[in-house]
């Protein structure tokens, strides 16, 4: 008899666990917190080719899924002064998009191979019975099943039905925001398109790449000691807080915010450093929910997507659902905490002020040459391929 899979979550995790899941010979069923259409929200997204590779196992084309994204195979890092400082690659096929777009392709594929996708139901907890799992929802309804996976996120309510005790996230002292110019820009503010340009901006990190309709896509991290409420800002008093902050850096960043039609933000930015307890039995957590990981590591969606498919593997490969969750455990816990931990690395090297501009400026490129002699220092992440 097949075997039934709840998955809570239907974001980049919850559905392509559930393809994973369908593939491995299961039902899944992606039961998701948010009304149709209501949780795509967010600017974009990069997927690293390690997520991309990921996804080829599972049969799909990443020139499909991502076909309304475009590659973005190198990094430059600049000064706040506009200075170089290096160029990294990130992977011949690394692709950004913005999260909309990726969450429709994947949400299309999985209808296409008949997976169910129920929205509006947030999990409130489960009820473990002989041989399989309750999930339960806020609408008062309840499933059973035979695995449920949590891919419900940062503040994973699976992640809390496993464990009450389980740490909550830590915040990372950054918000980030993002946006989109409303169309094509002067040259002198579009970058070679391919590169995602990088500056230490003297009180905000600045981020932006060309899309190859030639509108500029950016992102910002502020600095900021406490989490802020989203809702304490409007699209105006964002962006003249935005603008405030990158005024006198000679990278473009002003000109682009005030080019853009589109800014979304502020959020505040979290990680997870370890999370004792990932599964028992019958349930088991995976991305975010299990492992957040800052923005600055580049790697959110391609840990989540690594997780689906080495998880889908290992259930296809074992009939007893909670060997093939220990196996899963033990194949993805110390990759995943080091990412976490490289990527909160990563993340304090954004810190601003006066001070942190002239040392990154006078030390990164020492740093950047001591990297190069070892060869690409995320090679690690981005060349790891699922057996």
């Amino acid at each position: 008899m097949t075997k039934t899979a709840v998955v809570a979550g239907g974001g980049i995790a919850g559905t392509v666990v559930a393809l994973a899941l369908h593939r491995a010979g299961f039902t899944p069923l992606i039961h998701e917190a948010h009304d149709r259409g209501a949780d795509e929200r967010g600017a974009f997204v990069t997927v690293a080719e390690n997520g991309l590779s990921a996804l080829e196992a599972l049969g799909l084309d990443p020139r499909q899924v991502f076909s309304a994204g475009f590659a973005t195979p190198a990094m430059a890092l600049l000064t706040a002064a506009g200075k170089p400082l290096a160029e990294l690659p990130l992977g011949t096929t690394t692709t950004t998009i913005r999260r909309a777009d990726l969450y429709l392709a994947l949400r299309a594929e999985a209808v296409r191979r008949g997976i169910t996708i129920a929205y509006g139901k947030r999990l409130t907890g489960r009820t473990r019975r002989d041989g399989g799992v309750t999930a339960h929802f806020e609408d008062g309804s309840a499933v059973n099943a035979d695995l449920l996976v949590g891919a419900d996120g940062l503040h994973s309510r699976t992640r809390t039905a496993l464990d009450p005790a389980a740490p909550a996230p830590r915040y990372l002292g950054l918000l980030n925001a993002g946006g989109f110019t409303a169309g094509p820009v002067a040259p002198a503010l579009a970058p070679e398109p391919g590169v995602m340009q990088m500056a230490f901006g003297r009180k905000a990190f600045f981020g932006w790449a060309t899309a190859p309709d030639g509108s500029v896509w950016w992102f910002a991290n502020p600095p900021s000691k406490q989490p802020v409420d989203p809702a304490a800002w409007t699209p105006a008093t964002w962006k003249a807080r935005l603008l405030e902050l990158v005024a006198g850096d000679g990278m473009p960043a002003a000109a682009i915010i005030e080019a853009s039609d589109e800014i979304v933000g502020p959020w505040n930015t979290w990680d997870l450093p370890r999370v004792p307890v990932w599964r028992d039995d019958r349930t088991v957590l995976i991305g975010d929910a299990a492992h957040a990981v800052s923005p600055s590591s580049g790697q959110g969606a391609s840990m989540a997507i690594e997780d689906a498919v080495v998880l889908g593997r290992c259930l296809e490969a074992r009939s007893d659902v909670g060997a093939a969750l220990a196996e899963y455990e033990g194949l993805r816990r110390g990759r995943v905490e080091k990412v976490v931990a490289y990527g909160k690395r990563s993340g304090s090297t954004k810190a601003a002020g006066p001070v942190g501009a002239v040392l990154r400026d006078a030390m990164t490129p020492l740093v950047m040459r001591l990297l190069y002699r070892k060869g690409n220092p995320q090679a690690w992440i981005l060349d790891h391929r699922i057996g």
